[in-house]
């Protein structure tokens, strides 16, 4: 039995958009890059690489603060991920609100191979320290 059934969607949705506002506002007044309660990326500190989600912090805030262009530059995996992201999300909090959410979306088995390999690909690429690829990194 899942969370879902157990509890239902009402007290549910209330926790995730609880923890989803009080991190918002948490980015919007406190910019990563120049506040030192956030921890450095652990990976990038022991190996000097970028994992895929270097930058993502620094990306929600330029995001919170309306600099599409900004995020995109600090991380656009994340920036482009994130209305996948946010569907269930929204879909939960609809269904908890009027009862019924957004329409399933089947996602076949390779999709999700698909998402893993494009994932590897953007980790290496954004190490590359090649012109076209150096834009990748944060």
């Amino acid at each position: 039995m899942n969370l879902l059934e157990r509890f239902g969607p009402r007290p549910l949705a209330a926790g995730a958009s609880a923890v989803v506002v009080a991190v918002a506002v948490f980015l919007f007044f406190f910019d990563p890059q120049q506040t030192l309660s956030f921890a450095p990326c652990p990976f990038h500190l022991l190996t000097g690489f970028y994992c895929p989600g270097c930058g993502s912090l620094r990306a929600l805030h330029a995001l919170l603060h309306g600099h599409v262009l900004v995020a995109l530059d600090f991380n656009p995996l994340m920036v482009l991920a994130l209305p996948f992201l946010a569907y269930p999300f929204v879909s939960l909090n609809l269904r908890a609100l009027r009862g019924r959410g957004l329409p399933h979306v089947f996602w076949p088995p390779w999709t999700i191979k698909l998402l893993f390999v494009l994932i590897v690909l953007f980790w290496i690429a954004r190490n590359v320290p090649v012109y076209p690829l150096t834009v990748l990194a944060p």
